[in-house]
């Protein structure tokens, strides 16, 4: 045979759940060749074949999130972070912004990202009143961490066309309080905003998504799925996605969530060009289409057929009400050949979203659709028998656990958290679940997301379900494997072995046998996609 491209060698390299563990491997057109020892690894190099020696560092299949947002992570890079290490305090919240605001033209929008209400010192949304004082000649909007809730200070609920007068939108939430508004808003009471909000340039979107997609290498994520192409700019959000993938701009491989919401899609443009799941090449491929249902449990707004814990009446928010009409938008994507990927998080949205999925699926049988509930949370043991009957896939963060765990603790009772995400169940039925952070919903990193599905341990320590644990095995394999067969690509990625790509992530520690609190300090120190270096890491971590 001939000569491998590039070995790597003298290394623990994991090929993936069940198969032998080895040392080296080769490659070959940017394709695993072999994997071994290091003689019988070296035996297959030539003059000039590209050596990588591991020095005893672990190697694995690279990351593959299976449910993020690249392009508004590039985005939000260039907006004011509001996460709670950087703006702990609401006065320092509002720092941030005056100093955004300093640098901004008068009347230019000042936008943040990340703060959570709950870790802020007041344990409260900030009020339109505390962004007027800190904003007061520009429209400032600023998204709550999850992404279903925001506050807008006066100029902005000005411009988005919002006062006292406006009605609550159907599936949405325009915040009042003695009979004033009082800034904040959720879920379909964003999207006036999004109509007066600055367009993004296409320029604008492919750098964003070039910057993201650079970040994604540093944690040995080489595979991610775009949770939902056209959320805020519609098409121009394709033709960005499009652009960077013909320009070699794209970093990593992209599986693209179309947006076929009931107030926001591109589905019309995207069938009117013929497009359908799985279109698309190794780096960028058509992925399922997106509907929403319901909000987040952060927020209360997740939809759910008990009240929130201590809020009499509450049981959050269905952005579709109206079963027939989410049974009509998933059967016309199913009937046209879509693969589904459906944000549900509470089980009375999971209840909806089984419904459309099993009506479609009675109407025009599709076995093997693999259609994805993403998020999947809060479900009842009846629904995890649908799931399995119906081959429905949960997409779900483990992250969530992890980061929110601790607010979690404040809205819901502990045996519903202690239920929730049950990744050790969905293994045992056979339902392939997936690993993703919902980025930037929570932090890009994997090593939260690894540890929280083997400790089930949010980051203050706290233990919900530890019945629901994986092994740290089948923890990496739903990063790898499991987030491939959620895109119908495990024949293509997430395994070292012949035949697949060639993307590896390169750890400075065993994974599989370090204790699991040393997983959060693990180093990627190496990725490759087909066998190319993308990420070296230089000087100390």
């Amino acid at each position: 045979m001939e000569a491998a491209d590039v070995v790597l060698t003298g290394g623990v390299v994991w090929c993936g759940l069940g198969l032998p563990r080895a040392e080296a491997v080769a490659i070959k057109d940017g394709r695993v060749a072999a994997t071994g020892t290091t003689a019988e690894i070296d035996a297959m190099a030539g003059p000039q074949t590209r050596r990588i020696d591991l020095k005893g560092r672990f190697a694995m299949p690279g990351i593959n999130d299976a449910h993020m947002h690249l392009l508004p992570l590039g985005m939000d890079m260039s907006r004011v972070d509001l996460r709670p290490q950087i703006t702990p305090t609401l006065e320092s919240l509002l720092d941030a912004l005056r100093a955004r605001a300093a640098d901004t033209p008068a009347g230019e929008w000042v936008l943040g990202r990340g703060f959570n209400h709950f870790l802020l010192d007041v344990g409260r949304f900030p009020h339109r009143d505390e962004l007027d004082r800190a904003c007061p000649d520009h429209p400032c909007y600023i998204v709550r961490t999850d992404g279903h809730s925001a506050v807008a200070n006066s100029r902005a609920l000005e411009l988005a066309g919002i006062d006292e007068s406006t009605p609550q939108p159907e599936g949405g939430l325009i915040e009042m309080r003695d009979g004033r508004l009082t800034g904040m808003v959720a879920e379909t009471g964003r999207e006036p905003f999004e109509a007066v909000l600055p367009h993004t340039s296409v320029d604008d979107m492919v750098e964003a998504i070039e910057r993201a997609g650079h970040v994604m290498l540093g944690h040995g994520i080489t595979s991610v799925m775009e949770a939902a192409i056209g959320l805020h700019d519609g098409w121009d959000e394709m033709v960005a996605y499009r652009r960077a993938r013909d320009e070699g701009r794209l970093p990593v491989r992209v599986y693209g969530c179309v947006m076929a919401d009931k107030t926001r899609s591109i589905l019309p443009q995207a069938m009117a060009e013929g497009l359908t799941t799985g279109a698309g090449d190794e780096m960028f491929r058509i992925g399922p289409v997106k509907i929403f249902t319901d909000g987040s449990a952060g927020s209360k707004t997740a939809a759910m057929t008990r009240d929130y814990m201590g809020d009499p009446g509450n049981k959050g928010l269905l952005c579709i009400p109206d079963q027939a009409e989410l049974d009509a938008m998933v059967r016309e994507a199913h009937d046209a050949g879509w693969q589904t990927g459906i944000h549900a998080i509470g089980d009375a949205a999971i209840e909806q979203v089984l419904n459309a999925i099993e009506a479609a699926q009675a109407a025009n049988p599709a076995h093997g659709r693999r259609h994805r509930i993403e998020h999947c949370g809060w479900l009842r043991p009846d629904q995890m028998d649908r799931l399995e009957r119906l081959h429905v896939l949960p997409v779900a963060q483990a992250s969530f656990l992890y980061w929110f765990g601790d607010n979690y603790d404040t809205v819901l009772e502990k045996d519903r958290i202690a239920a929730s995400h049950p990744f050790r169940t969905w293994t045992l039925r056979g339902l392939n679940p997936s690993a993703s952070t919902d980025c930037p919903v929570t932090d890009i990193d994997p090593r939260a997301v690894i540890y929280n599905m083997v400790t089930r341990k949010t980051r203050t320590g706290k233990v919900f379900g530890p019945e629901q644990r994986l092994s740290i095995d089948e923890a990496l394999h739903a990063y790898t494997f499991g987030s491939a067969y959620a895109s119908h690509e495990e024949g293509l990625k997430g395994r070292l072995e012949p035949g697949q790509l060639a993307d590896i992530a390169v750890f400075d520690r065993d994974l599989t046998s370090v204790d699991p609190e040393a997983l959060l300090d693990a180093v990627c120190e190496m990725t490759l996609r087909s066998g190319e270096i993308v990420h070296e890491r230089s000087g100390p971590a």
